[in-house]
Parts: C-alpha cells; sequence; structure tokens
C-alpha cells in the first residue's frame, strides 16, 4: 500500500515524526532495518499509530512508493571525533535503490555542514540515476526534539528548512508545514545544518560554564543554585543553564578541526567547543572526587563503600541513557574500590563494564543502608526531602533538593 511519507530510521528521531505526521493524517510507514530504538513513546502511543494505520517495514520496497522520505538515521562521534555518517549511508542506499522522480529527501540526521550535498546527494543519485534538484528534491532540517518535554513538541517549535535549490526549499516547506505551526527557511542546506551546529555547540559552551561554576562557587562556599536562581529573574540577557555530573543527550558538539578535510575552514577551529567539552568531560571525575571528600569527612573510605546511584538516564522521567554520566561515574567508583547499586524507576536492568549492577527494589532502604546516596537524575517520583532524611549522605549533582537537605555539587 503507497503511503504519503517514510520515515528511514525509527530511533529517537524517526518515532517521534512518524508520530506527529500519522497524527496529522499522513499516511507515514516506518522503515528500519533494525529493531525500533526509541524509548521516548510507550506501547500504547505506538499502538495508537498503528491503530491509525502506521506501519513498520524491514522492506525496502516499500521506499520507492512514497512522495516523502526523511532519513532520521542514528549519528554519533566515533573514537577519532569525527561524526560516524554509516547509518545516514546505509538509509541513503537503501532509498536510492527506489528513488522516484518527485520524491521529497529531506536529512533530519545530525550532521556537519556539507553532509547533505557532499556525502547524501551522491549516494542518491548514484543510486537512482537521478539528479537532485532537478528530478527529485533534496533538503535538510534540523531536528528540534527535546525528549520529554510536555510544553514543546513538533506541532509547536518551529522547523527550519534549507534546500539544494529554492524548489527544494518550498517542497520541505510544504511537507512540514503540515505538522508544525511554523517553518523558517534557511538559505540552503549549509544554512540550515549550521543551525543545528549552533545550537548544539551553545547548549554545550553554557554548560560548561555553569560546570566550572559549580567548582568555583563550591571552593568559594558560595551557593551557585542560589546564584542561578536570582540571576535568572533578568528578564534579558541571561538564559538559565544548570551544572550536573556531566552531559549527555543525543546531540553532539561538533568542533569543526574534527571536520572532514574538504569541508574545514582554513582558519582557527572553534576553540571555545574544545574547551567546552573538555569540561564538560571532566564532570564525572569531579564527582567521584566531590564523594571520596565526603566520604572520608565522615570517616569512611571509597574501598568498601556502599554507594547508591539515583538515576542514570541521561534525562529525567524517559528511559533513555544516551550520552548519560552515569556509566562512567560507576566505573569510576568502581575503581576505588566501591561496592555500587543503583535505583531508577525507567531502568530495570544495568550494566556496567558487561557485569550487572545489583538494583535497589526498596528505595528508602537502599538508601538508608548506603554510605553514600548520589542523585544523578532527579525523576519527579523522587522525594529528595524523604531521602534527604533516610540518607546517610546524599549528594546532589542536580541541584533539586531543598536547601540544607543535601550537599550540592
Amino acid at each position: 500500500m503507497p503511503a504519503d511519507l517514510a520515515v528511514i530510521g525509527l530511533g529517537h528521531l524517526g518515532l517521534p515524526l512518524a508520530q506527529a505526521a500519522v497524527a496529522a493524517g499522513i499516511e507515514t510507514v516506518g522503515y528500519d532495518s533494525g529493531p525500533v530504538t526509541d524509548s521516548t513513546l510507550t506501547a500504547a502511543e505506538i499502538r495508537r499509530m498503528s491503530a491509525a494505520g502506521f506501519r513498520v517495514t524491514t522492506n525496502p520496497a516499500e521506499l520507492g512508493r512514497v512522495r516523502t522520505a526523511v532519513i532520521c538515521a542514528p549519528t554519533q562521534l566515533g573514537a577519532d571525533r569525527a561524526l560516524d555518517l554509516s547509518a545516514v549511508g546505509e538509509a541513503g542506499r537503501a532509498l536510492a535503490a527506489r528513488l522516484r522522480p518527485h520524491t521529497t529527501v529531506i536529512l533530519e540526521s545530525a550532521a556537519h555542514p556539507g553532509v547533505t550535498e557532499d556525502y547524501l546527494r551522491p549516494i542518491l543519485e548514484s543510486g537512482s540515476g537521478l539528479r537532485a534538484g532537478r528530478d527529485f528534491h533534496l533538503a535538510y532540517s534540523p531536528s528540534r526534539l527535546d525528549p520529554g518535554n510536555r510544553t514543546h513538541g513538533i506541532s509547536n517549535t518551529p522547523k527550519v528548512i534549507g534546500g539544494l535549490t529554492p524548489a527544494c526549499t518550498e517542497s520541505a516547506h510544504a511537507f512540514y508545514a503540515r505538522l508544525t505551526e511554523k517553518v523558517v527557511r534557511a538559505r540552503g542546506l549549509r544554512e540550515a545544518e549550521t543551525v543545528q551546529l549552533l545550537e548544539t555547540n551553545y547548549r554545550h559552551v553554557n554548560i560548561a560554564l555553569m560546570n566550572e561554576m559549580a567548582v568555583l562557587c563550591h571552593d568559594l562556599g558560595v551557593d551557585l543554585w542560589d546564584v542561578i536562581r536570582c540571576a535568572e529573574t533578568k528578564p534579558y540577557g541571561f538564559q538559565a543553564f544548570r551544572p550536573g555530573p556531566g552531559v549527555g543527550g543525543h546531540g553532539v558538539p561538533l568542533d569543526p578541526n574534527y571536520l572532514p578535510h574538504t569541508t574545514r575552514t582554513p582558519g582557527h577551529p572553534l576553540r571555545m567547543v574544545g574547551l567546552a567539552q573538555e569540561i564538560n568531560n571532566r564532570m564525572p571525575q569531579y564527582v567521584i572526587q566531590r564523594s571520596a571528600t565526603l566520604l572520608n569527612e565522615h570517616g569512611k573510605s571509597a574501598r568498601g563503600a556502599r554507594v547508591l546511584l539515583l538515576g542514570v538516564t541521561y534525562k529525567p522521567d524517559l528511559a533513555d541513557q544516551e550520552g548519560s554520566p552515569a556509566r562512567e561515574i560507576a566505573s569510576r567508583l568502581i575503581d576505588l574500590g566501591a561496592l555500587i547499586s543503583y535505583h531508577d524507576p525507567y531502568i530495570t536492568g544495568w550494566r556496567v563494564r558487561d557485569r550487572p549492577v545489583p538494583r535497589a527494589e526498596s528505595l528508602y532502604e537502599a538508601a538508608a543502608n548506603a554510605d553514600l546516596t548520589i542523585l544523578l537524575q532527579h525523576h519527579r517520583t523522587y522525594d529528595l526531602q524523604g531521602l534527604a532524611v533516610k540518607a546517610q549522605l546524599l549528594l546532589d549533582t542536580r541541584g533539586a533538593s531543598p536547601v540544607g537537605a543535601a550537599h550540592r555539587l
């Protein structure tokens, strides 16, 4: 059965996009060569999508019957800190072999400037024999999904689009106008791609500033959380970010120093982005340092200490663990000889170094028995006032506990 839309890649980007399309009455098919990996939609939500006509397929032949194809394949930083585009290439090749004239192809995967035109376009053209901008439309749209955000979703978050040609831009505009209240046209592909770069780097740089402030304020005996509370009352020129044990999530900061040589600028890399990444990567070790100091101040050694980790996901009230600092913190605690356990209402099984970590079934009992409890993620189900009473020592890395109830980062 033909569909208006094919969403290629049913992870944290693709499945919510398919959900929005189905809700808008667009006949949608989801294609993925592997299992569905999104953890932000419930099983009930997926069942409702299926009842409304949404189909999941592993048959690439289905891609040849759609008017619009959106590639939402995952991209992550590799060991060399370069963006791994292999999943985008695989999606492009699957689509290219079935691509029909007049189809609109849109890339939503995180990408550095130049990926759509210099990497995806040749794959589509060589595999289909068609020419982008003449035979089919090609565009890029940075994803602005914020998993778990109950205020801003696809329908009320402005969508940026940029096409290879003006006609490509207008075709992508016509598609997204069916999903969202406002569509913003960028000048072209690279401008749209760079929007993603700017927004992601902006987040990481500002979190890095707050992480540095957290260390400084602790050394000075200043309550940073109160400083932020006061500063965010300024009606202009300030946006509140908060420190934490590390920066998780699917959006990765990109330094042009690690872009392919063909897309690098002859000038300097974004040194601030590299420094921000360095600062944020140090936060798990800082959490370990604070933990060891707290234990020592109470006459206990990290070796043999019972440490309970609360919340191992990267965002509150979600099961998504992408980029969460919890695993590194747990690993470092193990290196110190600590005996770790965890509690997370969204994660029923958790492994570190391929070994299962004991899960606390009774939260308050576990906190009372632990020498140190570390809040890594503030899920709404956690009563921090009650936990502070039960826990022998509570280190709050999120600044979520009442004043004086815990040791804050």
